[in-house]
Order: structure tokens, then C-alpha cells, then sequence
């Protein structure tokens, strides 16, 4: 027999278990875990989002939630690729965007917004600030546009002259 019990403690399990490529974050912090559901028959479905079309790291966040959720006891697990609505940024929570800046990575700011229909194309540079995840400056500079992971790029801060990463907002 399934309860509510279950079903929390299966969540619980899901929301535990690390991003591969942002180990300070779990995947519920990052946003990527959707939801996770406890079927009549024993099945645990848990939906994960990727944080882009290309995302290699998809593959190991399915097969890492499988993993945990079987050691916890639950026999039968099925992950799901949920694509809408497609996540952005935003999705990271606060407790994730504490722990980046604690680990030295700038986290985003707002993705930008969208309406529907065709996606204006932007010719000029976009400037942001991005505040040093160390001393706080907003004196920054971009050195990369792509850093350990395409989803982050390398900034120095003029103010305390440390390199630090930032998550790109998408």
C-alpha cells in the first residue's frame, strides 16, 4: 500500500541529490527536479527539467535520482524529460543562489522575459552587473564567455582582483 508518507519521503530522497556539475546545489535547488509522484503500484515518476536542449548532464541527473530513489527502497522508478515550460534561471531557488555565491559563483540575475511569438535579435552588447561573489563589488569585469560549463562564463573583480564564475542567465 502507498501513502502520503511514501510519497514524501520519496520526494525527499529526489530533492537530495546533487547537480554533477554544480555539486554545491542540488538538483531541487538548481529547479531542474519538476515534481515527483508515488503511483498506486509502487512507481516513483520524478520529472526533471534540463537547463538547456544540449545539457550533458542530463543522462547523469536521471540515472543519479534513479540510483538514490532504488537505494531508498523504491523498486521501481521511472524518470521523465519534462520540456514545458522550458526552464530559465529563475527557477534557481534562493537557498541555491546562497550557496553560489558562498562557493564564489556569481548567481544570475533575472532571466530575461519573453513573450510569445518570434524572440527579438539583440546586435549590441548587453551590459550587466554582476557583483563580486567575494567582496560584494559591483566593479566587474566578463574574461570569458564560457568557463568550466557553457552555462557559466569567467568575470575578475577590479576591487579585490579575484577571478570568480557566474551562471549565465537563460
Amino acid at each position: 500500500m502507498v501513502t502520503a508518507l511514501d510519497e514524501r519521503r520519496a520526494r525527499h530522497v529526489a530533492e537530495q541529490v546533487p547537480d554533477p556539475e554544480l555539486p554545491m546545489l542540488t538538483l531541487a535547488d538548481l529547479g531542474v527536479l519538476r515534481a515527483v509522484e508515488l503511483r498506486p503500484d509502487g512507481t516513483v515518476v520524478a520529472g526533471l527539467t534540463p537547463t538547456y536542449s544540449g545539457c550533458p548532464a542530463m543522462a547523469e541527473m536521471r540515472a543519479d535520482v534513479a540510483a538514490r530513489l532504488r537505494a531508498a527502497g523504491f523498486a521501481r522508478v521511472e524518470i521523465r524529460t519534462v520540456l514545458d515550460p522550458p526552464w530559465t534561471t529563475d527557477w534557481i531557488t534562493a537557498e541555491g543562489r546562497r550557496k553560489l555565491t558562498e562557493a564564489g559563483i556569481a548567481p544570475p540575475g533575472s532571466a530575461p522575459r519573453r513573450s510569445g511569438g518570434p524572440v527579438p535579435l539583440e546586435l549590441s552588447a548587453i551590459r550587466r552587473a554582476v557583483a563580486c561573489p567575494r567582496c560584494g563589488s559591483s566593479d566587474t569585469e566578463e574574461t570569458s564567455r564560457f568557463a568550466a560549463t557553457s552555462c557559466k562564463a569567467l568575470w575578475r573583480c577590479r576591487s579585490c582582483l579575484e577571478p570568480f564564475e557566474y551562471v549565465k542567465e537563460i
